[in-house]
């Protein structure tokens, strides 16, 4: 499944996720630090998603209150979320 998530307060406008069951297949950042989410995405590539959500929630760049790696975590609970319904 896909899911695309509209980031707020990061360099990055937009994060698109290939999930598959409770495991991340893919993610993609759009704007941001190229070469630094190119990382994030080889890291958390093949995790779970609850694995994902515990290691990055809250994580702040710089005096920001988010982060891109926050950012993903929001959007992987937002997935989560939506999937329950």
């Amino acid at each position: 499944m896909t899911f695309d998530y509209k980031t707020q307060g990061t360099c990055s406008q937009l994060i698109h996720l290939e999930i598959e069951g409770d495991t991340l297949q893919n993610v993609e950042f759009v704007g941001g630090c190229h070469g630094n989410l190119q990382g994030i995405g080889a890291l958390v590539r093949g995790m779970k998603v609850d694995d994902i959500i515990a290691k990055l929630a809250g994580i702040r760049c710089g005096y920001k209150n988010t982060s891109c790696p926050d950012q993903l975590a929001r959007a992987l609970t937002q997935y989560k979320a939506q999937q329950i319904r």
